[in-house]
């Protein structure tokens, strides 16, 4: 598995291409709930989202190894999408991404815009069945959207970097969708402060790892998730991080009605642009400082900052911020 050597090269590789993301907090959030909560802002990260780091690694170890690609191809329905085309034309590498249909439109439209070659599938498994066929193409390599360990290794670089900015955090909080961020803020964690928690959330409505994590077996959803958090609508994590989430501290399972209260509330309180899976991870704070008798240092990491027109206007359809968060 993984260590924190493979963070530490990973973070090496992607210096000079990725934003070292700042550590934010809110003293009026921090007031109201009798704790000290701190962001990670990798709303602020190339391409607006965590996903870059992997991205970004995978191309630069692959470089490093001598086997520079002819080809990169991936399939995601979103922030995966991005980040491949955008590290791809860092190295001047030509990118293929395989999207469903449903996928946010301007996540397709920015994936075209770093010059990636978009093929839009019927859904989630057509996409799939497609990269696949496409990944045994000469010259081909094909970048997972979690299931691989320098994706887990570039991913696992953002809260190595927090927990250099801020010391002392007794728990870090991050989304789950495959599972490669947790994977990594898993190994960076244990290592840089091992006493810390590790905890991973994911939408109610698409809680395919919680369902995994129960059973020891990973379970794969029926269909595609009916989800405001669309950077979680991952339908299985991967064989390679359901080992990693195996160790986690804790798995939260959040309702859709939370994942927009809190949307609409960091939005407001930290004048970001914040996806609903981002949001979503506060809840999971919210419950279970409930459940603790002293004060703690929470980090949270904010995945990412790319919202559609249509989801905007579900997420602020109704209006959240007449009911102040408490502790």
């Amino acid at each position: 598995m993984l260590n924190i050597k493979d963070i530490k090269k990973a973070k090496e590789r992607i210096n000079s291409y990725i934003n070292e993301t700042p550590v934010l907090s809110s003293s009026l959030l921090n007031e109201w709930i009798g704790h000290e909560i701190f962001f990670k802002a990798e709303c602020l990260q190339k391409i607006g989202a965590f996903k870059a780091r992997g991205a970004c690694n995978t191309i630069s170890w692959l470089i490093e190894d001598n086997n520079k690609p002819e080809r990169v191809i991936a399939n995601s329905s979103g922030n995966h999408a991005q980040a491949v085309a955008w590290a791809a034309r860092q190295f001047n590498i030509p990118a293929t991404i395989y999207m469903p249909a449903y996928s946010s439109k301007i996540k397709i439209q920015a994936t075209k815009s770093y010059g990636a070659q978009v093929e839009l599938c019927e859904n989630r498994n057509v996409a799939d069945e497609s990269v696949k066929q496409a990944s045994e193409e000469k010259g081909t390599y094909w970048i997972p959207p979690f299931n691989h360990n320098q994706v887990i290794a570039g991913q696992g670089t953002a809260i190595y970097e927090a927990l250099n900015q801020v010391a002392n955090i007794d728990a870090v909080f991050a989304p789950c969708g495959g599972g490669g961020l947790l994977s990594g803020t898993l190994v960076a964690t244990r290592s840089l402060s091992p006493e810390t928690k590790v905890i991973g959330v994911e939408p109610l409505n698409a809680n395919d790892a919680a369902q995994s994590l129960r059973l020891n077996s990973i379970q794969k959803l029926p269909s595609v998730p009916d989800t405001i958090a669309d950077g979680a609508m991952t339908m299985a994590v991967g064989d390679i991080t359901f080992e990693y989430l195996k160790m986690l501290d804790d798995m939260y399972e959040i309702e859709e009605s939370k994942i927009l209260y809190w949307t609409q509330w960091l939005t407001h309180l930290l004048k970001l642009h914040i996806e609903p899976t981002s949001a979503m991870t506060m809840e999971a704070v919210a419950q279970w400082l409930k459940n603790q008798n002293t004060k703690k240092r929470v980090m949270i990491i904010l995945s990412g900052g790319n919202i559609d027109q249509e989801n905007q206007l579900t997420i602020w359809n109704n209006n959240y911020l007449d009911f102040r968060p408490n502790a």
